[in-house]
């Protein structure tokens, strides 16, 4: 039997809409990331970018906006103070 990695100790994948409908697709570090025409693309890039892991791409819970800061304060995925603050999860770029 194959054993997997579980997704809690691995990259995880998010995919979503933004808030103007595109589909977006970003690794939770920001380590790599993209906007699609539709959900199929986004998956289909998500497999090939985290080594073919479905278990590690995850539905985000609310709008996901695709940040391409260069930052070095913007690194790593947060989970917002207030749902009705910033309506999801905020993405961040890993510089």
């Amino acid at each position: 039997m194959k054993q997997t990695e579980p997704p809690s100790c691995s990259s995880l994948v998010f995919i979503g809409k933004n808030s103007r409908g595109n589909w977006v697709a970003q690794e939770q570090n920001g380590l790599f990331g993209g906007l699609f025409i539709n959900r199929a693309e986004a998956v289909r890039y998500a497999l090939f970018e985290n080594g073919h892991r479905p278990e590690a791409i995850m539905p985000a819970p609310g709008p996901l906006e695709l940040d391409t800061s260069n930052s070095p304060a913007s690194r790593g995925l947060t989970a917002p103070e207030s749902h009705s603050e910033h309506n999801g999860f905020r993405l961040r770029r890993v510089a």
